[in-house]
Protein backbone atom coordinates (compact mmCIF):
# COMPACT_ATOMS: atom_id res chain seq x y z
CA UNK A 1 0.00 0.00 0.00
CA UNK A 2 1.18 3.65 -0.97
CA UNK A 3 2.54 5.30 2.43
CA UNK A 4 2.17 9.12 3.08
CA UNK A 5 5.44 9.69 2.34
CA UNK A 6 5.53 8.17 -1.27
CA UNK A 7 1.78 9.69 -2.33
CA UNK A 8 3.56 12.86 -1.17
CA UNK A 9 6.94 12.56 -3.07
CA UNK A 10 4.52 11.12 -6.35
CA UNK A 11 1.71 14.11 -6.61
CA UNK A 12 4.62 16.41 -6.12
CA UNK A 13 6.62 16.08 -2.72
CA UNK A 14 9.80 17.45 -4.79
CA UNK A 15 8.55 20.96 -5.01
CA UNK A 16 9.14 21.05 -0.70
CA UNK A 17 12.21 22.78 -0.82
CA UNK A 18 15.35 20.65 0.30
CA UNK A 19 17.47 21.13 3.85
CA UNK A 20 20.86 20.85 3.15
CA UNK A 21 22.60 18.07 5.35
CA UNK A 22 26.14 19.74 4.01
CA UNK A 23 27.74 21.26 6.80
CA UNK A 24 30.74 23.46 6.00
CA UNK A 25 34.08 22.11 6.13
CA UNK A 26 35.06 24.20 9.15
CA UNK A 27 32.83 22.86 11.40
CA UNK A 28 33.35 22.13 14.81
CA UNK A 29 33.83 18.81 16.10
CA UNK A 30 33.27 17.65 19.50
CA UNK A 31 35.59 14.92 20.25
CA UNK A 32 33.86 12.71 22.88
CA UNK A 33 35.87 10.53 24.82
CA UNK A 34 36.29 6.99 22.56
CA UNK A 35 36.75 4.69 25.15
CA UNK A 36 33.85 5.81 27.95
CA UNK A 37 31.08 5.92 25.09
CA UNK A 38 32.79 2.65 23.60
CA UNK A 39 32.24 0.95 27.66
CA UNK A 40 29.00 2.62 28.17
CA UNK A 41 27.42 1.61 24.71
CA UNK A 42 29.07 -1.52 24.41
CA UNK A 43 31.74 -2.60 22.08
CA UNK A 44 29.47 -4.41 19.99
CA UNK A 45 26.30 -2.27 19.14
CA UNK A 46 26.09 -1.33 15.66
CA UNK A 47 23.11 0.30 13.71
CA UNK A 48 21.47 -0.85 11.39
CA UNK A 49 19.97 1.76 8.51
CA UNK A 50 17.04 0.74 6.28
CA UNK A 51 15.92 2.74 3.53
CA UNK A 52 12.92 0.98 2.52
CA UNK A 53 11.13 0.51 5.73
CA UNK A 54 12.18 4.13 6.96
CA UNK A 55 13.75 2.69 9.79
CA UNK A 56 17.02 3.17 12.15
CA UNK A 57 17.85 0.52 14.65
CA UNK A 58 20.21 -0.38 17.40
CA UNK A 59 21.97 -4.02 18.11
CA UNK A 60 23.84 -5.05 20.88
CA UNK A 61 25.26 -7.96 18.85
CA UNK A 62 22.28 -9.61 17.53
CA UNK A 63 19.93 -8.13 20.30
CA UNK A 64 17.71 -4.98 19.76
CA UNK A 65 18.30 -2.43 21.62
CA UNK A 66 15.88 -0.08 20.12
CA UNK A 67 14.60 1.19 16.59
CA UNK A 68 13.88 4.35 15.48
CA UNK A 69 10.72 4.41 13.17
CA UNK A 70 10.21 7.20 10.24
CA UNK A 71 13.76 8.01 9.38
CA UNK A 72 14.02 10.36 6.35
CA UNK A 73 16.84 9.96 4.03
CA UNK A 74 18.29 11.53 0.39
CA UNK A 75 15.66 13.21 -1.15
CA UNK A 76 16.98 11.13 -4.24
CA UNK A 77 16.43 7.79 -2.56
CA UNK A 78 19.29 5.17 -2.07
CA UNK A 79 21.88 4.38 -4.15
CA UNK A 80 25.03 2.16 -4.61
CA UNK A 81 26.75 5.04 -6.72
CA UNK A 82 26.11 8.21 -4.94
CA UNK A 83 27.78 11.20 -6.73
CA UNK A 84 27.60 14.63 -5.39
CA UNK A 85 24.08 16.86 -6.06
CA UNK A 86 22.42 13.68 -6.36
CA UNK A 87 20.79 13.55 -2.98
CA UNK A 88 20.96 10.04 -2.81
CA UNK A 89 22.04 8.35 0.20
CA UNK A 90 24.89 5.65 0.16
CA UNK A 91 24.21 1.81 0.75
CA UNK A 92 26.90 0.51 2.38
CA UNK A 93 28.69 -0.23 5.44
CA UNK A 94 30.39 2.35 7.00
CA UNK A 95 31.76 3.54 10.53
CA UNK A 96 31.01 6.50 12.51
CA UNK A 97 34.51 8.98 12.27
CA UNK A 98 33.13 12.36 13.80
CA UNK A 99 30.59 13.44 16.35
CA UNK A 100 29.07 17.14 16.07
CA UNK A 101 27.66 18.13 19.08
CA UNK A 102 27.30 22.24 18.09
CA UNK A 103 25.50 21.26 14.30
CA UNK A 104 22.58 23.10 13.52
CA UNK A 105 20.83 19.84 13.15
CA UNK A 106 20.89 19.35 16.69
CA UNK A 107 23.66 16.26 16.48
CA UNK A 108 25.50 14.98 13.72
CA UNK A 109 27.11 11.93 13.53
CA UNK A 110 29.45 11.61 10.43
CA UNK A 111 29.78 8.32 8.20
CA UNK A 112 33.30 7.41 6.86
CA UNK A 113 31.90 7.82 3.16
CA UNK A 114 33.00 7.45 0.30
CA UNK A 115 35.21 4.33 1.33
CA UNK A 116 37.97 2.42 -1.09
CA UNK A 117 34.72 0.19 -2.78
CA UNK A 118 32.68 3.33 -3.42
CA UNK A 119 35.94 4.91 -5.12
CA UNK A 120 36.43 1.50 -6.99
CA UNK A 121 33.71 1.62 -8.62
CA UNK A 122 33.50 4.98 -9.72
CA UNK A 123 37.30 4.77 -11.16
CA UNK A 124 36.38 1.37 -12.81
CA UNK A 125 32.93 3.35 -14.20
CA UNK A 126 35.36 6.81 -15.38
CA UNK A 127 33.53 8.65 -12.57
CA UNK A 128 36.49 9.63 -10.60
CA UNK A 129 39.78 10.43 -11.97
CA UNK A 130 43.20 8.36 -10.71
CA UNK A 131 44.18 11.31 -8.38
CA UNK A 132 40.73 11.39 -6.40
CA UNK A 133 41.15 7.66 -5.76
CA UNK A 134 44.55 7.39 -4.82
CA UNK A 135 43.10 10.29 -1.93
CA UNK A 136 40.21 7.86 -0.73
CA UNK A 137 41.92 4.81 -0.40
CA UNK A 138 44.93 6.80 0.95
CA UNK A 139 42.69 7.95 3.76
CA UNK A 140 41.44 4.47 4.44
CA UNK A 141 45.06 3.07 4.95
CA UNK A 142 45.99 6.18 7.20
CA UNK A 143 43.03 5.85 9.33
CA UNK A 144 41.73 8.98 8.79
CA UNK A 145 38.03 11.08 7.79
CA UNK A 146 37.97 10.09 3.81
CA UNK A 147 38.30 13.28 1.18
CA UNK A 148 35.08 15.30 1.36
CA UNK A 149 35.69 17.33 -1.76
CA UNK A 150 35.65 14.73 -4.85
CA UNK A 151 33.05 14.16 -7.14
CA UNK A 152 31.33 11.68 -4.90
CA UNK A 153 30.18 13.95 -2.08
CA UNK A 154 30.83 13.74 1.05
CA UNK A 155 29.52 15.21 4.50
CA UNK A 156 27.30 12.38 5.52
CA UNK A 157 25.85 11.17 8.97
CA UNK A 158 23.03 10.63 10.80
CA UNK A 159 21.69 13.94 12.65
CA UNK A 160 18.23 15.47 14.02
CA UNK A 161 15.73 18.43 12.84
CA UNK A 162 17.33 21.21 14.41
CA UNK A 163 14.82 23.77 13.31
CA UNK A 164 13.35 21.97 10.73
CA UNK A 165 10.07 21.52 9.99
CA UNK A 166 9.09 18.24 11.64
CA UNK A 167 5.74 17.84 9.40
CA UNK A 168 8.13 17.80 6.35
CA UNK A 169 9.75 15.38 8.29
CA UNK A 170 7.03 12.67 9.05
CA UNK A 171 5.69 13.16 4.80
CA UNK A 172 8.81 13.43 2.41
CA UNK A 173 12.88 12.03 2.36
CA UNK A 174 14.28 15.68 2.58
CA UNK A 175 18.08 15.60 2.79
CA UNK A 176 20.78 15.47 0.95
CA UNK A 177 21.90 12.51 1.38
CA UNK A 178 22.02 12.21 5.09
CA UNK A 179 19.77 9.86 7.54
CA UNK A 180 17.57 12.32 9.25
CA UNK A 181 15.83 11.34 12.70
CA UNK A 182 13.85 13.59 15.00
CA UNK A 183 15.27 15.95 17.93
CA UNK A 184 14.43 13.60 20.01
CA UNK A 185 15.28 10.67 18.49
CA UNK A 186 18.51 11.97 18.00
CA UNK A 187 18.95 12.27 21.28
CA UNK A 188 18.26 8.96 22.57
CA UNK A 189 19.82 7.09 19.68
CA UNK A 190 23.29 9.66 20.69
CA UNK A 191 23.41 7.09 24.12
CA UNK A 192 24.51 4.29 22.20
CA UNK A 193 27.40 6.11 19.73
CA UNK A 194 30.82 6.14 19.85
CA UNK A 195 33.52 6.71 16.94
CA UNK A 196 33.97 3.80 15.62
CA UNK A 197 30.43 1.92 15.42
CA UNK A 198 29.52 0.49 12.59
CA UNK A 199 26.68 1.76 10.42
CA UNK A 200 24.94 -0.81 8.13
CA UNK A 201 22.60 1.09 5.85
CA UNK A 202 20.55 -1.49 3.41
Amino acid sequence: MEDARDRVQRIGGSGWRSLSCLLVLGMSVACWQGSARAERSGASSWILVDTKTHTLSVFGGERLLARFDNIAIGRGGFSQDRMRHDGTTPLGTFHIDRINAQSRFRLFFGIDYPRPEHAQRAFDAGRIDAEDYQRIVAAFERRKSPPQDTPLGGQLGIHGLGAGDPRIHELVNWTQGCIALTNEQIRRLSQWIHVGMRVEVR
